[in-house]
Formats: structure tokens, sequence, C-alpha cells
């Protein structure tokens, strides 16, 4: 009975998983540690040349931390903030600066702002190679949000030929 009872759901689970059209296993692009190296090199060093301390963080598809650096003179804050830029952009799958706009007090997505980890300012880019997220940037320490995005930006444009992998 319970072999029998055990069969029954194996075959309903089955028929389940099939009839929702999903593979057992996916297969996706990430970053290697050297290009994700490449990336925060590139944007720290675009904003040393505006005469910016930062830090730069850069995240994997899933928010997860692959490299963090910090300029000798950058607040020990701006690693957990660049780290926190990054994150959020990486989950959320947008830039930091358009969830900024559409999470202003009073709009419908407002709440974001009070999520544990998620940091909504300026400076947070997403990583994508040919269609796909393969993770994030983050940048902290320059004087504003739009001066970190852009450091984030010239980090991605160094890099962009090495992306379609």
């Amino acid at each position: 009975m319970l072999a029998r009872n055990l069969l029954a759901t194996t075959v309903l689970l089955t028929l389940a998983h099939s009839a929702m059209g999903q593979e057992p296993l996916t297969t996706y692009k990430s970053l290697s540690p050297e290009l994700a190296l490449d990336l925060a090199r590139a944007s720290l060093e675009d904003c040393r040349s505006r005469g910016y301390q930062v830090a730069v963080a850069v995240v994997d598809r899933f928010g997860g931390t692959q490299v963090i650096l910090r300029d000798r003179f950058a607040g020990v804050h701006t690693v957990s903030t660049a780290s926190g830029k990054a994150w959020t952009a990486a989950t959320f799958r947008t830039s930091t600066t358009e969830l900024n706009a559409v999470s202003q007090p009073g709009m419908m997505q407002a709440g974001i702002r009070n999520l544990p980890g998620a940091v909504i300012i300026g400076g947070g880019l997403i990583v994508e190679a040919g269609g796909s997220l393969v993770g994030a940037v983050g940048v902290s320490g320059a004087p504003g949000g739009d001066a970190d995005e852009a450091c984030a930006r010239a980090g991605l444009d160094a890099i962009r030929d090495k992306l379609e992998f």
C-alpha cells in the first residue's frame, strides 16, 4: 500500500512538473572572477580620474559578492553601500536609479525602500551578456548617486567587448 501511494505521488509530481513546462535543470552565464575584477578596477579608475575615492562591489546574478575594492581614502561605509547597491540592482534586475524613481514616498513601490539590505540610491547597475543578467556593479563614495553611476557605467563600458562570451 505504501509503495503504491509513493508511486502515485511520484507520478502526480512528474505530471505536474511536465505540465508547468519547466526543465529540472537550467544553464546560465556568469562572470568569471577575472572579468568581475576588471569591471571593479575600471569603475574605480574612472572615479579616481574624476577625483573621487570610492568603493566598488561586483556581485553575481544572485547578488553574491565576487569583488570588493575600496580606495584608500574612501569612507569605511562605502563598502557596505556599494555592496548593497550591487545586490539591489541584481536582485531587482534594474538600476538603483530606476528603483529610486519608482519608490518615492506615496508611490506603490515605496515599500521596497524598507526591505532588509536594499540600497535605493543611484550607483548600482546590472551587468548583462547576450540578454541575460550575469551580475551587477555598485559604486559608493562619489558626490552623489549620479556620479557613482557614471563610474559604474564607465566600468561596464570598459568590459563591454568581453561580455559577449
